[in-house]
């Protein structure tokens, strides 16, 4: 506490919302207010008195403003422990006022390399004093109130209005103040770093979007978080009706908008539709309008697709609305829907609606592991002019574009993984099998008669000719697939003699 009752409030801030307010809320509590630059200005122009940070240390600002608030007088005054009596006797025989507020936030870093400025203008929005004056109130957060946004201004000022800031906040207050640091050192490690795939070091922010109503089981706690400064699974999606999305929904409609994308780009005159059950596409289809292509996703598995996630390509009209409401769907995501599919789908309260198209995909995947990441490029579909025929047989050119559709589906499906499509629709999805060939034995299986004349696509070679086998006596009539097996003679010479014509990508995508 200053002399005569009077406390003292360090503010240097670069987000001025709301500021005005604070400080002048700050003043009636018998503040007084001490700060820099741009903020000493815009509180002085609202009619605060403020007290000069050089003032309090007797000297000037330098080197253009990078050095202000490095200074003794200033940061003895934040880290003295009122509960020293010793640190009270050595700053009081120095000359130097305690300071019982902070509130400071941070050069605009994230919003400067964001918007594209050169390397010398970033290095200049690098704060040096905003995250050493942070720091030090945090850690002596039991005698300063550190307050590190504007979000905090009116429970601070609340609490002080009614007789202090409790410990609790506190401390609260400093663990916001630490991450804000912390997610500020990230950001510039990131931007230093970057074109780097794979650091030495991994240093990277997520912020919580949502607190999700339970994880993969009732009993699991569960949220969702998000890389910050980057777009995200729900950037762009607006939920228009239905429940608290929930963990499992945010998974499948992961795997639902990528595989759309995928479609959407192999594609690209045509409508798109993906149906999601459990990460898997149990149906998909491209199609002249998106009816049809939501009516031969539906076909392809329509058991599977009960509670499924449903993702469309277009816009949903009422026509399409009320085939759809007609199958329990859990998520439907399209990019906008008419006045009169959403009369119909409130009639469906429960049914999650979203609207939005599907996000970039990130240049790099991960997945978790107990005490660490995997972490890799990300998988992309290699363009098809790599691609070779394996036998004498050459695939006709609606061949050609289903086995294209089908190897687009099949890198979206667990592996071990065989799908089944006919014109430009799934007809059978063999998923998540140990065994190559129990995925062709269930892939066929769900198809059906549907198998006679279908194109297949396997995610991996053909250990041997048993797989292969399998698809032709159920008269699969194309097969796309990496090949590098050391039995591809044995399997092209099953083609061969089967009459099945055969695709060598060169690529695996194995999605475990």
């Amino acid at each position: 506490m200053s002399d005569g009752g009077r406390k003292r409030a360090l503010i240097s801030v670069s987000d001025k919302s709301g500021l005005v307010g604070f400080a002048r809320g700050l003043v009636e509590l018998n503040f007084e207010i001490v700060s820099t630059g741009g903020t000493a200005r815009h509180l002085e122009a609202s009619g605060v008195e403020v007290v000069p940070v050089s003032e309090v240390t007797g000297e000037p600002e330098i080197l253009g403003g990078r050095v202000k608030t490095l200074h003794p007088k200033i940061h003895g005054g934040i880290l003295a422990d009122r509960r020293d009596p010793e640190h009270l006797r050595e700053i009081s025989g120095l000359g130097i006022e305690p300071v019982d507020l902070v509130c400071i936030d941070l050069y605009p870093f994230e919003r400067t390399v964001g918007g594209g400025a050169s390397e010398p203008e970033a290095i200049e929005q690098i704060d040096i004093g905003g995250p050493a004056m942070l720091r030090a109130a945090a850690k002596n957060f039991e005698s300063v109130v550190v307050v590190p946004g504007p979000e905090h201004y009116a429970e601070v000022l609340s609490e002080l209005r009614n007789g202090g800031v409790s410990r609790e906040t506190r401390r609260r207050l400093a663990l916001a103040a630490f991450r804000r640091t912390a997610l500020y050192d990230a950001a510039i490690a990131g931007w230093l770093g970057r074109g780097e795939t794979f650091p030495e070091v991994l240093v990277e922010g997520y912020r919580r979007v949502m607190t999700l109503r339970y994880g993969e089981n009732p009993h699991q706690e569960a949220a969702f978080y998000a890389r910050i400064g980057e777009r995200h699974l729900l950037s762009d999606l607006e939920q228009l009706q239905g429940k608290e999305i929930s963990f499992n929904n945010l998974y499948d409609l992961d795997a639902a908008r990528t595989l759309l994308a995928d479609l959407m780009d192999g594609f690209p005159d045509e409508s798109a539709a993906v149906i999601v059950k459990h990460a898997n596409p149990c149906g998909a289809a491209v199609a002249a309008s998106p009816a049809e292509a939501y009516r031969r996703a539906l076909a392809s598995d329509p058991t599977s697709a009960f509670g499924g996630i449903v993702a469309l390509g277009d816009e949903v009209d009422g026509e399409l609305a009320e085939e759809i409401s007609g199958v329990f769907t859990e998520v439907l995501v399209a990019p906008g829907f008419s006045d009169e599919a959403r009369r119909i789908f409130s009639g469906k309260p429960n049914m999650t609606l979203l609207e939005g198209t599907p996000p970039p995909r990130s240049p790099l995947s991960a997945k978790y592991v107990s005490g660490g990441m995997l972490r890799q490029q990300a998988d992309v579909v290699e363009p098809p002019d790599e691609y070779r025929t394996a036998t004498r047989k050459t695939p006709t050119a609606g061949q050609m574009r289903d086995l294209l559709f089908a190897w687009r589906v099949a890198r979206q499906v667990k592996s071990n993984a065989i799908v089944l499509a006919k014109d430009g629709a799934t007809v059978g999805v063999g998923a998540g099998q140990m065994s190559r060939v129990e995925a062709a034995e269930i892939a066929v299986r769900k198809a059906g008669d549907r198998a006679t004349g279908a194109a297949a696509a396997s995610d991996a070679f053909f250990p041997f000719p048993d797989g292969l086998e399998v698809l032709a006596e159920a008269g699969v009539s194309a097969v796309i697939q990496p090949g590098g097996s050391k039995r591809d003679p044995e399997v092209v010479e099953t083609a061969e003699r089967r009459g099945v014509a055969m695709i060598f990508t060169g690529r695996r995508h194995f999605l475990h």
